[in-house]
């Protein structure tokens, strides 16, 4: 996580980086964002699943605080997928 904000507002950006790198220093890729300030606790992640599996696919290991966020997000959008039943296709 990329930390991004200011003073008392902290916002943080997903990224795929380099270990080497600092923790604000040059990223690879943009996931997604974390912005533990807003109140309804679903919006406050976002993330791009796909890339996040292709980079952990590669070898990439998330740290701690994002592998919980992209746990709990991956089973949010689960629920969604199957809460959401196809709408019927209506016929003339």
């Amino acid at each position: 996580m990329k930390q991004m904000g200011r003073k008392h507002r902290p916002y943080y950006r997903i990224v795929a980086i380099d270990a080497r790198q600092p923790r604000d220093g040059r990223v690879i890729e943009e996931l997604g964002s974390y912005d533990p300030m807003v109140k309804n606790t679903e919006e406050r992640v976002k993330l791009n699943l796909e890339r996040v599996d292709y980079w952990t696919s590669v070898g990439a290991q998330p740290s701690e605080h994002v592998a919980v966020l992209i746990k709990k997000y991956r089973k949010k959008v689960q629920k969604q997928a199957t809460a959401a039943p196809t709408a019927p296709t209506p016929t003339a």
